[in-house]
């Protein structure tokens, strides 16, 4: 039908946004800065950098759960329970998101009284700041890796409703996975490599474009 292809090249769309956020805000704006051994003065130094990250984040949750309303009624016609599954994830996805941004946010409160505060002990801001590091570390590691359930959801519901040729939900089902694996071998301080997540950007590179340029097949009768 042609509603669900235009549906789908709005979905399309907002997935390349939510793809391009994270770009920017591990890459350019978060990552550089609180992964760094100098996070503690540098967070400061980029404070306007670490407030648009999360407004980002933010942004890129919303988008997630538009994504999961705009086709909760495609997705019912597959499997209602898993539509609703979803829509469910994404929004406890962004609750995780949102105490992660949290958690970035304390972070650059922390930074601040290193920098500019003089009634405080340098040493008492580097015990506190290394607690909260740890603390977002948590937060991060967990919300990357409760990210893949609705993620295989979407790609579950995408393959059971034809919604999209098989190679790109099976490889994206794969895919995630290959990036649970990883972020639950890391919380055990077991990472595999970075490599087991590079499917996982890869798939999301193409899905949006897929949708964009054709997007979604009428899918099951």
């Amino acid at each position: 039908m042609k509603t669900d292809k235009n549906l789908g090249r709005i979905v399309g769309f907002l997935f390349l946004l939510v793809f391009i956020n994270g770009i920017i805000i591990y890459q350019v704006l978060q990552g550089p800065v609180l992964f760094s051994d100098e996070f503690l003065t540098l967070t400061v130094q980029n404070a306007n950098k670490i407030i648009s990250s999360v407004l980002l984040q933010c942004g890129s949750g919303l988008m997630q759960i538009a994504v999961a309303i705009l086709t909760l009624q495609i997705f019912n016609k597959v499997n209602k329970k898993l539509g609703f599954t979803y829509l469910a994830l994404c929004i406890l996805y962004f609750i995780m998101l949102a105490v992660d941004n949290i958690s970035v946010l304390v972070l650059l409160e922390v930074s601040r009284a290193f920098v500019y505060e003089t009634n405080i002990t340098v040493d008492n801001v580097e015990n506190i700041s290394s607690i909260f590091y740890k603390n977002h570390w948590w937060t991060h590691y967990l919300s990357l890796t409760f990210s893949c359930l609705p993620a295989f959801t979407l790609y579950f519901i995408l393959y059971a409703g034809k919604l999209i040729p098989k190679f790109i939900s099976v490889f994206g089902m794969i895919a995630v996975l290959l990036m649970f694996i990883e972020m639950l071998f890391s919380l055990y301080d077991l990472s595999i490599g970075m490599y087991m997540i590079m499917p996982i950007a890869l798939v999301q590179l193409v899905l949006p474009f897929w949708l964009i340029i054709k997007g979604l097949n009428s899918g099951t009768t």
